[in-house]
């Protein structure tokens, strides 16, 4: 895979914590890992919706978990650009079905923490228990997840999020081989 920067000439910055593929399926077989170790057992993976989509399937097939759940939450609008506080968008998580539940919330990063805040109250209202996994944690986190892969205070690049967004003259430019 070409890093964009690297695709343009440029150099990675720094700056960066950079998440390639091959890392992310060891990351997220070692947070099924530390759920296993820790007694959890959870009935439904919740995963937040964009970046947590990806971890939460991975780790819900790491752990043989075949009840997945999605919750569309909008903050970040840009690179450390953000909305002044989380929003839920539709469609909306099915929260009675979640009654009893043992849930494990996924996510990419807990940056600031609080669309995994945000989300964990909406579930601890229905849910018996709730146990949240991150791949990244940032040290100003309002939240400290119970499951961190890595801890870190640089911005992320995730594998699905490094590459520009597809439009219709890039399709017609790759299929060029340009």
């Amino acid at each position: 895979m070409t890093h964009p920067e690297l695709a343009t000439g440029g150099t990675l910055p720094t700056t960066r914590e950079v998440m390639d593929w091959a890392l992310f399926g060891t990351a997220t077989r070692e947070i099924a890992q530390a759920v296993v170790d820790s007694g959890f057992e959870p009935d439904v993976v919740v995963a937040v919706a964009r970046g947590g989509l990806p971890a939460g399937g991975a780790v819900a097939y790491a752990l043989g978990t075949k009840a997945v759940a999605t919750l569309n939450v909008e903050f970040y609008t840009g690179v450390d650009e953000r909305l002044a506080d989380p929003v839920v968008l539709p469609p909306l998580l099915d929260t009675a079905a979640l009654d009893g539940q043992r849930a494990l919330l996924v996510d990419d990063v807990a940056d600031t923490g609080e669309t995994l805040a945000l989300v964990r109250r909406l579930l601890v209202e229905h849910c018996a228990e709730v146990r949240t996994a991150v791949l990244y944690a940032k040290p100003h986190s309002v939240i400290d997840p119970d499951v961190v892969w890595r801890r870190t205070d640089r911005w992320i690049t995730f594998p699905w999020s490094a590459l520009p967004v597809v439009t219709a003259s890039s399709a017609g430019a790759e299929r060029a081989g340009a």
